[in-house]
């Protein structure tokens, strides 16, 4: 004989069955990895690209309350008061590559935006530059003046190219060594930030992708005339991170290479190309 079954039983099991249904039609992650060819020398991904407003949300998820650090004269002073892009308007471009998932930045005594201090001296990076970064650094070096090193952890570039150049020249101005450790990813706009260390670092398994920036209309790089300024924006930032002109016209042109829905693995050595490694 079958007993009967009780009414919070049945309900909970109707619960459930609806529950899986659910999941079962839910959308699937917009950033996936759909071909992979491998050389001797770099990996090449290609992945789905969301268009700029769905990019935009996508960097919300790392702010904090460092998002409201108020601009002042230390603020300035910290991030330069100098004009970045000059004619060339890079606030709506982005050189990003999402990820199946961020790594974790461990134990941290603060963080702002993407960035987790771990000590006095040391700053995780794990996540994407979007126009709050660069004062979301501000606010921590203010927060933490001896900071000296930042670690690279996973880092898929950036959601506003200005901001992004904003924030390698702030970098580059508090003399930080920035270090990609065994395992770590700095990748599109991020790869900026690594070379604007006073000094650099890599692990021999560290990787960096490199591909075309893109506007908010989807044109990249190739698509602009060899004497529109935004050119010679990039250019003359890696001049300023010390590679010679020759080295940084041949790198701007390697990174725009690959398409802005692929991205181009490169290895510690190939970096080693363009800038000392320390």
């Amino acid at each position: 004989m079958v007993s009967p079954v009780a009414p919070a039983a049945l309900a909970r099991t109707l619960l459930v069955a609806l529950f899986a249904a659910l999941l079962a039609f839910a959308p699937q992650a917009r950033a996936q990895q759909l071909v992979t060819v491998t050389t001797t020398v770099t990996t090449t991904v290609t992945w789905i690209d969301d268009n700029a407003s769905d990019a935009g949300n996508a960097g919300a998820q790392f702010a904090d309350d460092a998002d409201e650090f108020a601009a002042d004269d230390d603020t300035a002073a910290l991030l330069g008061d100098t004009a970045v892009a000059g004619e060339a308007d890079l606030g709506a471009t982005r050189r990003y590559a999402p990820g199946a998932g961020l790594a974790t930045r461990g134990p941290t005594q603060a963080r702002f935006g993407p960035f987790a201090v771990v000590d006095g001296t040391t700053v995780r990076m794990s996540g994407d530059v979007d126009g709050a970064t660069p004062r979301q650094f501000a606010a921590m070096l203010a927060a933490f003046p001896g900071v000296r090193r930042l670690e690279m952890i996973d880092c898929p570039g950036s959601l506003d190219e200005e901001a992004n150049l904003i924030l390698a020249r702030a970098i580059r101005r508090a003399g930080l060594e920035t270090v990609v450790p065994s395992g770590g990813s700095v990748r599109s706009g991020a790869v900026e930030l690594w070379l604007a260390g006073s000094t650099r670092r890599a692990a021999p398994d560290a990787e960096f992708g490199v591909h075309s920036w893109a506007d908010e209309y989807g044109r990249e790089a190739k698509d602009y005339p060899a004497s529109d300024p935004v050119h010679a924006e990039y250019i003359g930032l890696y001049r300023e991170m010390g590679m010679d002109d020759a080295h940084a016209r041949a790198f701007y042109a390697l990174t725009n290479a690959t398409p802005f829905d692929q991205v181009r693995y490169l290895t510690r050595d190939d970096m080693a190309r363009f800038v000392p490694l320390n």
